[in-house]
């Protein structure tokens, strides 16, 4: 007796859509598998959830430095590192100097306490400054709102610096050596001494593990997200923040 015709195989689907990825999966494939976040990014360029761990990491440790170190003493520190600073404090009289003193201390609070609002700010000239040079110049196929989902997502590696930090802190860090913008040995700015060459210590302080990363991970966001060759997305990547680090550099030789 001849045998049953078997049922035809069912084809293949060509060109599947990937399977959508839930915000959790999207925070830990940023470290595992980058590709995959800035893959699904295309699909939904929802941004909020890595802003929270940014926003939230930045004020619980803007408060262990309140409670360990003291904003009064930032403050103190912040004038130190600038020689102009120091020479203009010196030439107050005592109770003008206070009150100088006070209004920073009163500045400093409400700044780093809003600090959120600034990353909101700044990842939105970033992401305008990186997708019109995308966009515009290396023709790549990329909206406003994914460039700036890219920008943020790249971001997270700065919360696991934020975390290192407020460890450092908590651990009982020096409050005389403590310095706000570079609290953590992740640069070789660190091991500088901020007074003495400004322009050095601003550019060695940009050189960071976890900037980098970012840096990386930004460049990865606009060849995966955005359709840009790798190496055209590393360069311009890199560029721009070359250029930021200088100009932020020479501005803060000028101004020391």
């Amino acid at each position: 007796m001849a045998a049953a015709p078997l049922p035809p195989m069912p084809a293949p689907v060509a060109n599947a859509e990937p399977v959508p990825l839930s915000e959790g999966a999207r925070l830990v494939n940023t470290f595992t598998a980058p590709g995959k976040t800035f893959a699904d990014l295309r699909r939904s360029a929802s941004w909020w959830a890595p802003f929270l761990l940014l926003a939230v990491a930045s004020v619980a440790f803007f408060y262990v430095i309140d409670q360990k170190i003291g904003f009064r003493k930032v403050a103190d520190n912040q004038v130190q590192m600038s020689p102009r600073a120091t020479r203009q404090m010196d030439q107050l009289p005592p109770d003008q100097r206070e009150q100088a003193m006070e209004r920073q201390v009163t500045g400093l609070r409400y700044f780093l306490y809003g600090y959120p609002a600034f990353i909101l700010l700044w990842n939105l000239l970033v992401a305008a400054v990186l997708f019109a040079t995308f966009k515009f110049a290396a023709g790549s196929d990329v909206k406003f709102k994914v460039s700036y989902a890219i920008v943020t997502y790249a971001s997270l590696p700065l919360v696991l610096k934020t975390l290192l930090a407020m460890l450092s802190v908590a651990a009982g860090a020096s409050a005389d050596s403590f310095v706000l913008q570079n609290p953590v040995a992740t640069n070789p700015g660190y091991f500088l001494t901020p007074g003495e060459s400004p322009f050095l210590y601003s550019v060695a302080t940009s050189v960071d593990i976890f900037m980098i990363w970012t840096l990386i991970l930004t460049a990865i966001g606009f060849g995966v997200a955005g359709k840009a060759k790798r190496s055209t997305a590393l360069a311009v990547v890199f560029i721009w923040y070359g250029v930021f680090a200088l100009g932020s550099a020479g501005l803060g030789a000028l101004s020391s």
